[in-house]
């Protein structure tokens, strides 16, 4: 009987053994607010995507899209990625995507609406498809969705395991009147966020980033 135990233990070591490690690789989705005069803060974006990209590693996956009118669409994608284990060929990878993010912020133009549900949903779904160990949703905006007639957002957000980062969350001038607005804005996304079982953040302060990832 003892042999038998024996040879269980060691056949559930060794099927232990050949479980296939958790990954330790990283996922970022960063979203754009390209609304009204947010559009204008499109550098400060570029300066936290190129801080992002110093700090991914082989393996890791970025992608940076634009919140506009429906953003639950691969079209509203500037630029994607997942780094290669070669470094030269990373770091070409890596030039490649801060060229096309210059793009879009030289000839980007400003949306109408502002569809931040939308953006999440897709969000989710690109990481989720990536399989990272980590996951980041970083969101540079300031928080007021506004859907166009016909956009239904009323779904739940699966956040689990999900690190949400709302970065450079200015006020808008609404906010000078009433500042209830700006916090009730920032709460109700926290919330949102909570509810669906991730992680919420909240960074203003750009020359401060060392935390981010």
């Amino acid at each position: 009987m003892k042999r038998v135990a024996s040879i269980l233990a060691g056949l559930v070591l060794a099927l232990g053994a050949c479980a296939p490690a958790a990954p330790r690789n990283t996922g970022v989705y960063l979203l754009l607010d390209t609304s009204g005069t947010y559009a204008n803060e499109l550098r400060k974006a570029e300066t936290i995507i190129l801080y992002t990209l110093a700090r991914l590693e082989p393996s890791d996956s970025f992608a940076v899209a634009r919140i506009d009118t429906g953003s639950f669409s691969e079209k509203d994608i500037v630029a994607k990625a997942t780094f290669d284990d070669r470094p030269s060929t990373a770091n070409t990878q890596k030039r490649a995507f801060a060229g096309e993010v210059r793009q879009f912020v030289e000839h980007s133009e400003s949306a109408q609406y502002t569809d931040i549900s939308g953006g999440l949903l897709q969000a989710i779904e690109f990481l989720n498809e990536k399989h990272p160990g980590r996951k980041t949703i970083m969101i540079f905006s300031d928080l007021k969705e506004d859907l166009a007639k016909g956009y239904v957002r009323d779904v739940p957000l699966d956040l689990k395991g999900f690190d949400v980062v709302a970065l450079n969350v200015t006020k808008l001038r609404t906010d000078n009147f009433d500042p209830k607005e700006y916090m009730s804005r920032v709460d109700a996304w926290k919330a949102k966020v909570e509810q669906g079982g991730g992680r919420w953040r909240m960074i203003n302060d750009l020359e401060r980033l060392d935390g981010l990832l």
